[in-house]
């Protein structure tokens, strides 16, 4: 069976979200095992950090929905396939999934497809646009969750001589490892971010966004407060609100009534997450709706921290509940307070010990280098 053949992977934008990440770690691995690893994509600031040497990546405004520029990429693309001699596409989004199908219809390569989200659709031409994802001859599913969501809502779209299958995205276990973080980098960010060291530390990562849940959880802080009389802790709300001015005053307004302002900080951004998890004692992942996969409860578990997620989405699949993690009813404040008291009033021994499953879950299950793996003989399957 061929081992050395060339891999295209087109995405909108490399950022640092869990599909870009995907990207970036497969375009690097199938470089590593022999194979030519290309990339597409509008830009993104985790560009900068690609091994060029290894992986070579093109500019094109995939990101675009504009039916001309779509055509215009599909051209492009095609004449790239054909160039670089490219023998399968894999396209991880929507938009360039269209340019991509058409691409390889032309020039008769390989179409791969990776289900990332639920997407929305509230009528059958919005149906029709997300049933791309299922036009390829390998569809990959990055959760059981995503799998039941596709197999529910597209069955008339899927084609029994296709390949619909779940690969579970992993992380880098070597990066999100508590003992690859130093002191002085701890120390640094706690400094800056003016983090007291005496005093238990409550993070809650992700965009500031209506879904993701910040509203529900300031109230279970507040709760927290009063119904507990817990007050010897303080929280970091880590995201950007990426231009969404009006919600982002509401959730700084909510901690302003509360009289929360000296227990609450809001943090743009950080660059190294794994000192973000390792400078906290406990990890939020507060969504009111479902988490395709919950990269930030994987994340946490890799860094032995416990995690508190809502009971939705992939969540359910990455954490054991009670075990590594603790799952509450999704969009419930009192609840999530509840469970954020019982951590609380742990003791060491006791976290100590979630932390460690989690670490072991993640190993177990969750490791970029099985996730790559798993794709690269799916490949070679394909190419076979």
């Amino acid at each position: 069976m061929t081992t050395k053949f060339k891999v295209l992977q087109v995405i909108p934008k490399l950022g640092f979200g869990g599909a870009e990440t995907g990207c970036y770690d497969l375009a690097h691995y199938l470089s590593e095992v022999g194979c030519g690893s290309y990339i597409i994509t509008s830009g993104g600031e985790l560009i900068k950090y690609i091994k060029k040497k290894r992986v070579k990546v093109i500019k094109l405004p995939v990101h675009t929905k504009n039916p001309l520029l779509m055509l215009i990429n599909t051209i492009i693309i095609s004449l790239i396939v054909i160039f670089l001699n490219i023998d399968i596409v894999h396209a991880r989004s929507r938009a360039p999934a269209w340019s991509c199908y058409w691409s390889c219809f032309f020039t008769r390569k390989k179409f791969v497809t990776t289900f990332h989200g639920t997407y929305s659709f509230k009528n059958n031409i919005k149906k029709y646009y997300n049933s791309v994802m299922l036009k390829s001859k390998l569809t990959i599913a990055g959760s059981n969750f995503i799998f039941d969501h596709i197999s529910k809502n597209y069955s008339n779209f899927i084609n029994s001589k296709n390949k619909l299958l779940v690969i579970f995205r992993g992380i880098n276990l070597e990066y999100f490892n508590r003992e690859s973080v130093s002191t002085k980098k701890i120390n640094d960010y706690m400094n800056l971010w003016k983090v007291e060291e005496n005093k238990t530390t409550i993070l809650l990562p992700g965009r500031i966004t209506p879904w993701k849940g910040q509203e529900m959880f300031i109230e279970a802080i507040n709760i927290l407060k009063e119904d507990y009389n817990k007050i010897d802790y303080q929280v970091i709300i880590l995201g950007s609100d990426q231009g969404r001015n009006i919600f982002s005053k509401k959730i700084h307004s909510l901690v302003e009534r509360y009289q929360l302002g000296n227990k609450i900080k809001f943090i743009n951004y950080c660059k190294e997450m794994p000192v973000a998890y390792a400078i906290s004692d406990i990890i939020v992942s507060s969504s009111i709706r479902p988490e395709a996969f919950g990269r930030v409860s994987v994340e946490a578990q890799a860094m032995k921290k416990p995690i508190v997620a809502s009971n939705i989405g992939g969540s359910k699949e990455t954490i054991l509940n009670d075990k590594s993690g603790f799952l509450f009813k999704a969009g419930d404040p009192r609840e999530l307070a509840k469970v954020l008291n019982n951590i609380l009033e742990m003791d060491k021994e006791t976290l100590n010990s979630v932390g460690n499953e989690g670490r072991k879950n993640v190993s177990k299950k969750f490791d970029v280098e099985k996730m790559c793996q798993r794709t690269f003989v799916e490949y070679q399957k394909l190419i076979k």
